[in-house]
C-alpha cells in the first residue's frame, strides 16, 4: 500500500496553525499580565495595600532599628551590588553590546527587538511613573533615587532586558536543557533585582509586582510582534 507524503501546502497550514496557537498564547499571557497590573494600580490609589507594603517592607528591616536592613553589613552591600544589574546604566551597555552583535550577524530584527523593548520599556515606565507620582517609601535607605515610586524602574527594566535576552539566546540554543536554563535565569535575575529593591527600602512590594507585570507584559507583546512579522515575511 502506498503511503503518500503530505503536500507541502499541508506542511504550511500545519506551520500557520502553531504560530498561530503561538500567538494567540502569548497575547492572552501579556493581556493576563497588563490586567494584573490594571487591578494592583487600583488599589494602590485606593489605599488598600498600605498594609501589606509596610508589613513586607518591615520584614526585611531590623527590628530595633528600622532605617537598617536586616542581616550583616556585607548583605546590604551585596544588596546595592545586585540592585545595580537592573540600573538604567547597566541594562543600557547590556542592550547596545547586545544590538551591536546582532547587527553584525546580520539579525536586523532581532536587534530591533532588543532595542524597541529596551527603549520602548524607559518611556512607558518614565510616563506610568509620572501618571502615579507615588512617593518613595518613608524609611531611611542608603540609595539614591530621583522618580516616583510606582511602578519600579528597576523591576520593570530587568524584566524587559533579561526576558527579552533570555528568550534570545533560548531560541538560538537547540538543546532543550539549555533553554530552560537561559529562561531560568533570566527570571532569576529579573526576581532579584526586584527583591533588591524593597530589601533596600527604595521601594513597596507592589511597586515591584507592577513593575514584573508590565516589564514581562512588554517583553511579550514585541517578542510577538517581532515574531508575526518574521513568519509573514517568510511566507
Amino acid at each position: 500500500m502506498d503511503i503518500k507524503a503530505p503536500s507541502s501546502s499541508t506542511g504550511v497550514l500545519r506551520g500557520f496553525q502553531s504560530d498561530g496557537m503561538w500567538l494567540i498564547l502569548s497575547l492572552f499571557v501579556a493581556g493576563g499580565l497588563i490586567l494584573g497590573f490594571g487591578l494592583l494600580a487600583e488599589e494602590v490609589i485606593e489605599g488598600d495595600t498600605k498594609g501589606f507594603d509596610r508589613t513586607v517592607l518591615l520584614a526585611f528591616r531590623s527590628a530595633g532599628d528600622p532605617s537598617n536592613p536586616i542581616g550583616p553589613p556585607w548583605l546590604e552591600e551585596m544588596g546595592r551590588d545586585v540592585t545595580s544589574l537592573g540600573s538604567l546604566a547597566f541594562l543600557a551597555f547590556v542592550s547596545v553590546a547586545a544590538v551591536g552583535y546582532l547587527l553584525i550577524t546580520r539579525e536586523r530584527w532581532y536587534a530591533a527587538l532588543v532595542a524597541l523593548a529596551v527603549v520602548g520599556g524607559e518611556v512607558i515606565s518614565t510616563l506610568l511613573k509620572i501618571a502615579f507620582d507615588r512617593p518613595r517609601p518613608d524609611v531611611i535607605h542608603s540609595a539614591r533615587v530621583f522618580t516616583a515610586s510606582f511602578p519600579s524602574g528597576h523591576a520593570m527594566l530587568s524584566a524587559v532586558t533579561f526576558l527579552t535576552l533570555g528568550a534570545l539566546l533560548a531560541k538560538a540554543n537547540p538543546d532543550h536543557r539549555a533553554k530552560a536554563y537561559f529562561v531560568s535565569l533570566a527570571l532569576f535575575l529579573t526576581v532579584m533585582v526586584g527583591l533588591s529593591r524593597v530589601y533596600l527600602g527604595v521601594h513597596y512590594p507592589t511597586d515591584v509586582l507592577a513593575g514584573w507585570c508590565v516589564g514581562s507584559a512588554w517583553a511579550i507583546l514585541c517578542w510577538s510582534a517581532i515574531r508575526w512579522i518574521e513568519q509573514r515575511r517568510s511566507r
